[in-house]
């Protein structure tokens, strides 16, 4: 009762080029993110200062982190999804 699989798989023209846009966005969060981790350990007082709605600087830069994980994500698939439509549209017309 084993059946293939749903897709047709191939090779994928896209592959290296979604490679290095997912690390170059990996490096970028990592960044922004080792600067919360430094004014967390560096600056703790810091984080503690009213920043937007009353809200300190330690819970608007974690929501920040969230937030930008989450939209990252978006413009990755978009972008991914635009390259294997892109680079992989030839290999179809075979």
């Amino acid at each position: 009762m084993l059946h293939g699989p749903a897709a047709k798989l191939g090779t994928d023209n896209a592959a290296a080029r979604k490679s290095k846009l997912g690390i170059k966005l990996f490096i970028l969060y990592a960044l922004i993110y080792a600067g919360f981790v430094f004014i967390g350990v560096g600056y703790p007082n810091f984080m503690g200062n009213r920043i937007f709605f009353g809200l300190n600087l330690a819970i608007v830069y974690g929501f920040g982190l969230i937030i930008l994980a989450i939209v990252m994500g978006f413009l990755y698939n978009a972008a991914c999804t635009r390259l294997e439509n892109k680079l992989n549209k030839e290999e179809d017309k075979t």
